[in-house]
């Protein structure tokens, strides 16, 4: 620094500076800006005070330098946002919007929470306190508390219970389909092989696999337009059962009637059921497929005598199950996909049983594609002549002849399978089958009581022939060496609909001290 007194300010001084020479009247005039790399001035007057003024006006000319050089930035920011106001003003006011809701969603809910406490203390209501573990404020998005940290308090994940918004089914057609595939861990314990069942029983109109058929016909036949909502259409079906409920369910929510023919030999509940969900129910003396009278047959002529009724509303639609195609269809469009998503394309049997052919047909056609090793196998109750068909390439010997035997399907306690005549459905998919297990009556008894003691599943006949064939395949899978194969069945539907036929016989699991083995199971008697 240098000392400012009179002396300085009064006299002229001479600045001498490199390259060149200025003169300065006054000591002011230092202020103005000046070019020089390197300067060094002289006062006059007081020669002891003389300083050397290099760095103070080194300090000068750089400040002036700065302050040009943010002047002319000011100067060409300023004409750049004239020349861009437009969208300069559009872009801050987006900005700015979003800083105000940002700040207002903080700010929001305590607005909120106060003013329902106000409203609670004015109407004389218990203002509720937060669960433990939970914000005593409101969220903006919704106006309700944060659900996901009051489910953490009680104990429960809310992951569990994010949905989309289209996360619910329309109507009962959307309860059909998607059933789960479980593993039997005592079978598959009991085998060596893992065996997985496709749990067709919890479809949610009629509880069986019939559900994915009766839907498959009507949108086939309102495709066609033989059929049309609630113009006075009546379904006609011929059936033992399972498929007469899911269309009597289907048909009440399509703006349907269904009208079903059935043997008067099946068990009661089936009848009874139908009549509960609005059907009209005709049973018939058990009669042979060549018989008119036969309850198929029954059901087409009703069908068409509605249809030449001008009296009546409506037509008459005979649905045919076991010879219209869209039946192995449902299968091939829905089951086989759903096997094979659920299994991750990892499976090496396939194991039903037929009774129209259409789960055991649209499964194969399904799968057999994707896995080319995938072995396929008819699971056939006693007195069908499928097993044989499958096995030998004939139908049925002399005494199997149908029209030789009591009844259409076989003289058995297991209903829903079984037939001695080919079908269009099982047709379609017969080149695929690949062997055949014959399982008698007291073998489907015994795995049906085995499903109940071991896995707590109580199902029916047709699932109990189901069983008896994988696990029948699984132990002959581990005698060729390949143990821990993957052997996929299904589970029909349940055992409260056989409880006065299949079930009698079979007797009460309860209260028996017998063990079950598997061996007993497989090596009961084998009736053909």
């Amino acid at each position: 620094s240098w000392r400012t007194d009179h002396t300085c300010f009064l006299h002229y001084s001479i600045l001498y500076v490199h390259r060149y020479r200025l003169q300065l009247r006054s000591f002011p005039a230092i202020r103005r800006p000046c070019q020089a790399r390197r300067t060094t001035a002289v006062f006059c007057g007081d020669t002891g005070r003389a300083k050397v003024l290099t760095l103070h006006h080194e300090f000068l000319i750089g400040s002036s330098t700065a302050m040009g050089l943010f002047t002319n930035f000011f100067n060409a920011l300023w004409a750049g946002i004239l020349d861009n106001k437009g969208k300069i003003t559009s872009t801050g006011g987006f900005l700015l919007g979003i800083i105000a809701t940002l700040a207002f969603k903080d700010f929001y809910p305590d607005l909120e929470q106060s003013f329902r406490r106000r409203i609670r203390h004015v109407r004389g209501q218990q203002i509720p306190h937060p669960l433990p573990g939970q914000p005593d404020y409101v969220r903006l998005e919704d106006h309700t508390r944060r659900k996901s940290l009051a489910l953490q308090a009680i104990g429960i994940d809310a992951e569990e219970y994010k949905y989309e918004d289209s996360d619910f089914a329309t109507g009962i057609e959307g309860l059909i389909g998607d059933t789960p595939l479980i593993k039997l861990k005592s079978l598959s314990d009991a085998t060596g092989c893992e065996i997985l069942v496709k749990c067709e029983y919890l479809n949610g109109a009629g509880n069986s696999p019939k559900d994915r058929v009766a839907l498959s016909m009507i949108n086939h036949a309102e495709k066609e337009g033989l059929l049309v909502p609630d113009r006075g259409d009546t379904i006609y079906e011929g059936t033992v059962g399972s498929t007469g409920i899911s269309l009597a369910a289907v048909c009440r929510a399509r703006g349907y009637k269904a009208y079903i023919c059935m043997p008067n030999d099946q068990a009661a509940e089936k009848s009874d059921l139908l009549l509960k969900l609005g059907a009209t129910v005709e049973r018939v003396k058990p009669a042979p497929i060549v018989d008119q009278q036969q309850f198929v047959n029954l059901a087409r002529r009703r069908a068409q005598e509605h249809s030449d009724d001008p009296n009546r509303p409506g037509r008459g639609f005979f649905a045919d199950q076991f010879e219209n195609t869209a039946n192995y269809l449902a299968h091939l469009h829905t089951t086989g996909p759903e096997i094979y998503a659920q299994t991750h394309g990892k499976l090496d049997v396939f194991v039903a049983g037929a009774g129209t052919g259409g789960t055991i047909s649209g499964v194969a056609l399904a799968l057999k594609p994707l896995l080319p090793d995938l072995k396929v196998v008819l699971a056939d109750p006693q007195g069908s002549g499928l097993y044989n068909k499958v096995k030998y390439g004939v139908m049925f010997s002399p005494t199997e002849a149908e029209g030789t035997r009591r009844r259409h399907q076989v003289d058995s306690l297991v209903e829903g399978i079984g037939v001695n005549r080919l079908t269009a459905n099982f047709e379609a998919g017969m080149n695929v089958i690949d062997d055949a297990v014959k399982v008698s009556d007291e073998q489907a008894m015994q795995m049906a009581r085995w499903l109940v003691e071991k896995e707590g599943l109580f199902v029916g006949a047709s699932s109990g022939v189901n069983c008896v064939a994988a696990a029948t395949i699984a132990m002959q899978m581990v005698r060729e060496g390949k143990d821990g194969a993957r052997i996929v069945t299904v589970l029909c539907d349940s055992g409260t609909r056989h409880l006065s036929k299949f079930w009698k016989v079979a007797g009460d699991v309860g209260g028996s001290e017998e063990e079950i083995r598997l061996e007993d199971v497989l090596n009961a008697s084998r009736k053909s």
